[in-house]
This record gives C-alpha cells, structure tokens and sequence, in this order.
C-alpha cells in the first residue's frame, strides 16, 4: 500500500494535542462540513492482511474514526479537540492503537454516503483547527511498485490490454452427396 502521503495515529493524535483549545470541524467537499453537532461514535483499529494480483502479501493497520451526524441537530458548535482527545484517551485505556496505523476518517449522513477518507490538511482558521478530508482510492500495488501484476494461466498480464484473439471458425468435413449413379426422383419407387 502507498502510504508514503497518508497520515499516521501518531502524527494525527499529536497534531490535536497541539491545540486542544480548539473547535475541531470536518470538511468532507467543497463547502460541505460535518454537522456541528457530529459525536465521534467509535474509533476502530483494523489490521489489514492481503495478497495483492502480483502475489505479493501485504499488510497494515488503519486506525477509523467513525463520526456520525444525528437527524436532529444538538449542537449549534462543534466539539473541542480537547474533548475529542478524552474520546481517544478512553479509547486507548481499552484498545492501544498502533502509533503507525494509517488513519481514516469515516462519516456519510443524508446527502453523503458513508465512506472512509483520509485527513488532508489539518488548518487553523480562527478558533478552528478545521480537517479537510480526501476521499479514498483504489491502486494496484504491483504496477505502483514497478512490477508485474500477476499472469493469467496463459501467462498474459492480468492488468495488460487484452489481446485480440482471431476468430477460428469450426471446421467442416464436407460429404459429396452427388452419385455417379442413378438419381431418386420423384415416383421412381427409390426412396
């Protein structure tokens, strides 16, 4: 997995206790934020193991922040990083998170399908430490890492522009029907 741009716990968790005094607000889109009254509902460590098409076994931990926006509004001002980080605490009585763990972001409400992003920029606008989330993608960690991406059982690329097969039509064995002898005809009593 390329995670050379991706945030870890470690620098995330030490970038929120640098401004604990802070109002933490999420942007999901252009001018679309997490409601103010967001709860963090949960934060979830999720080692991952997996095999990529190139046969290679890879493997990470990614640390999930659920954030969940409740149908009835019951906050005019979002929380304080002060008290986001009493939520990691508690959580880190139970759970250690993996300092390296790549950390997600998951949120969806209404408009917006629940899905998992990444922090982009953590900036500070006023009393605002605001974290502008960047949607997630899919890779192919064989062609990032310069190599093949496995073989089909013919050896072909299983990633390369599929060749064109010529068409190959059935062959036909072809029977003379034509005799050199007497012909059946209509009321000859042959058939």
């Amino acid at each position: 997995m390329n995670t050379t741009n991706l945030m870890n716990w470690q620098s995330f968790k030490s970038k929120l206790q640098e401004h604990p005094e802070l109002t933490l607000q999420f942007q999901y889109a252009a001018d679309k934020w997490v409601d103010a009254s967001y709860h963090i509902t949960e934060i979830k460590q999720a080692p991952i193991v997996s095999v990529d098409c190139g046969g290679v076994m890879n493997s990470w931990t990614e640390i999930i922040v659920q954030l969940w926006e409740p149908s009835e509004k019951d906050s005019e001002r979002a929380m304080q990083v002060n008290k986001a980080l009493s939520i990691v605490q508690l959580v880190e009585k139970t759970l250690p998170l993996n300092p390296l763990g790549i950390v997600k972001i998951e949120f969806g409400n209404s408009q917006f399908d629940t899905r998992q992003m990444y922090p982009g920029a953590l900036n500070i606008a006023g009393e605002n430490l605001i974290i502008d989330l960047i949607p997630d993608a899919t890779q192919c960690k064989a062609i990032s890492r310069g190599g093949s991406c496995g073989t089909t059982d013919s050896g072909e690329e299983c990633c390369a522009p599929a060749a064109k097969k010529e068409e190959t039509k059935p062959k036909i064995q072809l029977i003379n029907l034509a005799s050199d002898g007497p012909v059946c005809g209509p009321d000859s009593g042959c058939c």
